[in-house]
């Protein structure tokens, strides 16, 4: 299966599951698994393989977490009253 078949298929489950066709992409679905993966094992060095990255920094912005994320695990330490 090459890029161009995944993309079709893609954009045919967004109409049928109602997703607007420009939202998506099939680079979308290589941040959706590397930022599962990395919630499963937690470790970037072997993500970083699995994606075939020589550079770790190339791999960190497929997990970088947005202030809202980072707000909520703090949230969830009950430091702050």
């Amino acid at each position: 299966m090459n890029r161009c078949n995944i993309w079709r298929e893609m954009k045919a489950l967004c109409e049928k599951a109602g997703i607007s066709p420009q939202k998506v992409f099939p680079h979308n679905l290589r941040h959706l698994f590397a930022r599962t993966f990395y919630s499963t094992e937690h470790d970037i060095a072997k993500l970083a393989d699995v994606l075939g990255h020589s550079n770790i920094n190339t791999t960190r912005i497929y997990i970088i977490t947005t202030g809202a994320e980072h707000r909520q695990k703090i949230n969830n330490l009950h430091l702050i009253l």
